[in-house]
């Protein structure tokens, strides 16, 4: 390989939200990675850093250069310069899109086990939140599209949050079950905002569908948040982008996204993001590769000596579904007691919705040495619980 990807990198003390723990605790629970990102992106954020001023910054023509060659040869998505917005993050782009797209006491659709900050997004302006929990069944999740159909035909229902590829299930959402929910989006007038934050981040060999290619009526009614964050590690920058097919609703979006002034970058934003997009792909792969390396060796500790869990079959991601019902009925109280025994920090599902409750979200994304530090504390934590 010709990237370090072993290599364990100390965080504590840099303000990090993921690391901020108590000495010899193993933090696998909020979604960023323990990797360096990519040299190639270090390099032109030191480039950047050299130069010394940091005054306000615009959206310079590769910026957008940068996303539509990506999204062309790495996911067959054209994209044309004005349908792309910039945003500080996807997070704000959903909430601005909320508080623009819908009044208060509307119901915005989730499809539940999803990421928790969507709750926070709808309820924090003071909109319904309505839950179209997934099925799972045999360990796998598909649309409930009866009761989609039902909810969707409630006139209160105006937008609609798709996590494309799923997060916390890794769920790479195919054309067929796309087009569904653009048909019934298109019919009853719901706008769809697409999250495809994770779509960098599939198997190897593993390709996810835009939402907004699937069909002209999908286009129409879609907004889709995009960023390089999740898959180079580049949160803590703050880059993102919007992209909106439909005049209407792009410009509805962009001043949305500027009356809340997430929509000026910072200065190492573009230069991360162009970086990333166009010097960035042989380092994105072989992590991918190694991610899922990961994933594997994941499965086979728990195959061998935690058959009481059930691993949710991941496609995308570098995150571990953990279905703990042979265990408990609580996964809360689960995790807290594995926190206290062994010092490893996972997320209990319920924060994520109805059908979480048994469920522990694990993030792979870390040295290997790390992944079988925390396997061999979840072995232990599991164990003991058994035991009291």
């Amino acid at each position: 390989m010709k990237y370090d990807f072993d290599t364990s990198i100390n965080r504590k003390n840099t303000n990090s939200l993921k690391w901020d723990v108590k000495e010899n605790e193993l933090p696998m629970w909020v979604a960023d990675m323990d990797f360096a990102t990519a040299p190639e992106i270090r390099e032109a954020i030191e480039k950047r850093a050299l130069h010394g001023v940091f005054g306000y910054t615009v959206i310079p023509d590769e910026w957008y250069g940068a996303y539509i060659g990506w999204w062309k040869t790495r996911h067959s998505l054209e994209i044309k310069e004005d349908q792309l917005i910039f945003c500080t993050g996807v997070i704000p782009a959903i909430s601005t899109a909320v508080r623009k797209l819908t009044t208060p006491a509307e119901k915005v659709l989730i499809q539940t086990p999803v990421y928790n900050i969507f709750f926070n997004s709808i309820l924090n302006n003071g909109r319904v939140v309505l839950e179209n929990p997934l099925k799972y069944t045999d360990g796998n999740y598909e649309m409930d599209f009866d009761d989609l159909e039902r909810k969707l035909s409630d006139p209160q229902t105006t937008l609609m949050l798709l996590c494309n590829p799923q997060n916390p299930g890794g769920k790479i959402w195919d054309k067929a079950t796309l087009e569904r929910v653009g048909e019934l989006c298109y019919e009853n007038n719901v706008t769809v905002l697409s999250d495809e934050i994770h779509c960098d981040l599939t198997d190897p060999g593993k390709n996810y569908v835009p939402f907004a290619s699937v069909s002209e009526k999908c286009r129409e009614i879609s907004i889709t948040c995009i960023a390089p964050t999740k898959a180079f590690n580049l949160a803590g920058l703050q880059t993102a982008a919007v992209m909106v097919p439909n005049a209407a609703l792009r410009h509805k979006m962009w001043r949305a996204l500027n009356t809340d002034e997430v929509a000026e970058p910072n200065a190492f934003a573009v230069d991360a993001a162009i970086a990333a997009f166009t010097k960035g792909e042989a380092w994105l792969d072989e992590l991918r590769g190694y991610i899922f390396q990961n994933k594997k060796t994941a499965a086979d500790f728990i195959g061998e000596y935690l058959p009481q869990i059930r691993l949710t079959p991941s496609e995308a991601t570098y995150l571990l579904w953990l279905d703990c019902a042979e265990i408990t009925d609580s996964a809360e109280e689960l995790s807290k007691h594995i926190r206290k025994e062994t010092g490893l920090f996972l997320s209990a599902g319920a924060q994520y919705g109805s059908g979480g409750e048994r469920f522990l979200r694990m993030n792979v994304a870390c040295p290997r040495s790390v992944l079988n530090d925390g396997l061999e504390r979840l072995r232990r934590g599991i164990t003991a619980y058994g035991l009291t």
